[in-house]
């Protein structure tokens, strides 16, 4: 399964069929996986529960796959009766309508899989630099469970009012932003929350609130776990809660009538994911720019070989001469006469496969060492992602 390929949403229903176990969690386990695989915070790292296997997803492929995944239980636990896929797609018409112009391009015509598929990436908020794109960590939407909140909300009634979604939006803005800003000094993980939340919300001009209206807004037990789950995240900026920290993580739990032994839940929880994955999430990380070219370069290529092995090793068998200088390479270093026949020969066969083109742009041979390093592991594999076998 491939999310940055046509079919991916029907390859992935059809592998989902066959597990139940995503639909057997009651609602505050479900929850819990959505932290623990770092949904809820922004960060993903990992599919929903272990259900299925990440192999070489990127960020945004895992947080593509949570979304979908997250509105299908959603969906199931509702029990209605209009089919997944249609009923994904009216509810995002539904919020189309409300004068959301994002994805005003998609809407309209036959509700499909293809169609959720461009509707589903246009939600997903990357870095829309083409350079930095490719070259680092995709920075995840935080806020993407307010559309599970609103689906939750449009299932019941078949419609969704522009005042939930603009109202807990406030009151999350306010909530975290109050966080982030109260902090006597900020560091650059606060800096770009503080960002994240100001460019991820849909609605642009709400009118301020205060606390306590704030606090009103946030009615049900998810809406509370979410600000509360929220809200750590904002303190944590500086890689620990401190005593103040804490005590306003404790008030906040209490104002939302949010039980203590939860409170702190949340509490270890967040300490817990960012300490474990805090060298993995781009946020956190003290890298230098050249490192994390190199870095976010070599799972690019990784990704890139291991989704076309099959054709790539077959190319490589026909290239004898080709296959004599990669082995060779393996135990002495290859003079500039061999070291251009290799690249030559290597972009040769990238021009046949449409998915490795991005070796043919400018400054793409400055990536071949990394192939080279990544050729003797190579070995056949499907190679189409998303083809449903009969």
């Amino acid at each position: 399964m491939n999310p940055s390929a046509q079919g991916w949403i029907k390859k992935l229903l059809k592998e989902i069929e066959k597990k139940d176990a995503i639909f057997n969690f009651n609602e505050e386990a479900f929850y819990n996986t959505l932290r623990n695989c770092g949904f809820i915070y922004g960060s993903n790292l990992d599919i929903i529960g272990g259900i299925l296997d990440k192999k070489d997803l990127t960020e945004e492929e895992l947080c593509k796959t949570n979304l979908l995944l997250t509105l299908l239980y959603t969906h199931k636990k509702s029990k209605s009766n209009i089919p997944f896929i249609k009923s994904v797609i009216n509810f995002y018409t539904d919020i189309n309508e409300l004068k959301l112009s994002f994805f005003q391009e998609l809407l309209g015509g036959k509700k499909s899989s293809e169609q959720l598929e461009k509707i589903i990436h246009k939600r997903i908020q990357i870095d829309a630099n083409v350079l930095t794109k490719n070259f680092k960590y995709f920075i995840v939407n935080a806020l993407l469970f307010i559309d599970a909140l609103a689906y939750r909300e449009f299932l019941k009634n078949n419609s969704i009012s522009v005042s939930y979604i603009k109202n807990l939006e406030a009151a999350i803005e306010f909530i975290s932003l109050d966080v982030l800003n109260s902090k006597t000094t900020k560091n650059q993980y606060d800096e770009s929350l503080i960002k994240l939340f100001e460019s991820s919300l849909r609605f642009k001009n709400n009118t301020h609130i205060d606390y306590e209206k704030a606090i009103k807004i946030i009615k049900t037990q998810q809406e509370k776990n979410y600000v509360l789950d929220l809200a750590c995240m904002a303190t944590w900026g500086d890689r620990t809660i401190d005593d103040n920290e804490q005590q306003f993580l404790i008030q906040l739990g209490t104002d939302l009538n949010i039980h203590v032994s939860q409170i702190n839940q949340s509490i270890e929880t967040v300490n817990h994911f960012y300490n474990t994955n805090k060298d993995n999430i781009a946020l956190l990380s003290s890298k230098n720019i050249v490192q994390s070219f190199y870095n976010n370069s070599s799972k690019m290529v990784n990704k890139l070989i291991t989704r076309n092995s099959k054709r790539l090793y077959q190319e490589l068998k026909d290239s004898k001469e080709l296959m004599v200088l990669l082995s060779q390479s393996t135990v002495r270093d290859l003079n500039n006469e061999e070291q251009k026949k290799v690249q030559e020969q290597l972009l040769d066969i990238f021009k046949s496969i449409p998915s490795l083109a991005i070796f043919m742009l400018p400054g793409g041979a400055l990536l071949l060492p990394l192939v080279i390093k990544f050729i003797p592991k190579l070995l056949p594999s499907a190679f189409d992602d998303n083809r449903i076998d009969d």
